[in-house]
């Protein structure tokens, strides 16, 4: 199966700390992004699970990649095919 770029976004509600988030992550599929996104921010931002609320899981084409590291990986692997 093939590496699907996804975006994610929603917020981080702590009691001292709330903050909007919108990530890209490579996954197979939008629950893997999604359990990426917990495992990420809960290390960065030391937040539970029930603390982070996520908006949207959205597939995205190689083209609208923001993240310059994603983009990378992903045009490398493109290369290789």
């Amino acid at each position: 199966s093939e590496v699907k770029v996804f975006r994610v976004t929603g917020e981080i509600k702590k009691p001292n700390y709330q903050t909007i988030f919108r990530k890209e992550v490579r996954a197979l599929k939008p629950e893997e992004a999604i359990e990426a996104i917990y495992k990420e921010l809960g290390s960065k931002h030391r937040a539970k699970r029930f603390q982070i609320k996520i908006a949207t899981v959205e597939e995205i084409s190689p083209e609208e990649i923001e993240d310059p590291i994603i983009r990378k990986l992903t045009q490398g692997e493109m290369e290789r095919v």
